[in-house]
């Protein structure tokens, strides 16, 4: 525990929050049960440290109910304990709060209170609402589109190796987006994000690799970054993995599922 489209574009992504540390004997098997995917126990032992105001616990109730693990899913008594935790000021309590918000999930929509979480979490340094704050400026959700303030969040947020932050310095670089617009930077972010196994980046990647633009146009090494991140559960990598397929012959695509397994074994790197 701890971040559509049917043709080839862009793409903006953002994450949910990761699970904070907790130093209680009952947290720790708690967490041990979690692991083992024994979520009843987990819950057992989670939850008096949630009732008497433990905020790691609360947090972690919140995230299964979200998921619905060990627990019917309910995003409502999920919303409950995010906000018990994140009153206590518990930044990626704050965050994933914000997301419900942003969302609608156990509450009504709200970008301007999704804003005010984010922002909390954000200040206090927590990486993915710094990604999720850009992602509201950069879009123009609850407040007014703005690029300045969208790449700032994103470079606080890149600078602890968020790659969603990174995928979307990307996009900024890519389309011109409060910088200028740099095909080669975007090229790099998208590169980096994707050696750090985001497949929206992976994704993009591809797009950049059929299209030709920041490296040379290569079908094979589209191929390549698509069906990484379609494995990933990228449904536009499969998408456009299965159109450039259409132009390529039988070695080609064979050339290409045998850089996509050796690219998983080495774990993104050097692909």
């Amino acid at each position: 525990m701890r971040n559509l489209l049917t043709t080839l574009c862009l793409t903006l992504v953002v994450l949910l929050g990761s699970v904070g540390v907790s130093f209680s004997a009952d947290y720790q098997k708690g967490h041990a049960a979690y692991a083992s995917g024994d979520f009843a126990s987990a819950l057992s032992e989670w939850t008096p440290l949630a009732l008497q105001g433990d905020a790691d616990a609360q947090f972690l109730l919140g995230q299964m109910f979200e998921q619905g693990k060990g627990v019917t899913k309910d995003y409502e008594t999920s919303v409950i304990w995010y906000r018990r935790a994140a009153e206590q000021n518990l930044d990626f309590a704050q965050n994933n709060l914000g997301s419900m918000y942003r969302d609608g999930q156990g509450v009504t929509q709200n970008y301007k209170t999704a804003i005010k979480w984010y922002k909390l979490a954000a200040e206090q340094g927590y990486a993915n609402a710094q990604d999720n704050l850009g992602m509201m400026y950069h879009k123009g959700l609850g407040v007014s589109r703005n690029y300045t303030t969208a790449l700032k969040w994103y470079k606080l947020a890149e600078k602890q190796g968020n790659a969603s932050a990174q995928s979307n310095l990307g996009v900024m670089y890519a389309t011109g987006q409060g910088v200028p617009q740099n095909i080669g930077i975007a090229v790099k972010w998208y590169r980096l994000a994707s050696e750090n196994g985001h497949a929206v980046a992976q994704h993009n990647l591809g797009y950049m690799y059929v299209i030709g633009q920041g490296v040379t146009q290569d079908d094979v090494s589209a191929y390549m970054w698509w069906h990484v991140a379609s494995l990933l559960g990228n449904d536009p990598a499969r998408k456009n993995k299965d159109l450039v397929a259409k132009r390529m012959d039988s070695n080609q695509i064979e050339k290409a599922q045998k850089l996509a397994r050796e690219c998983v074994r080495k774990k993104y790197k050097g692909c």
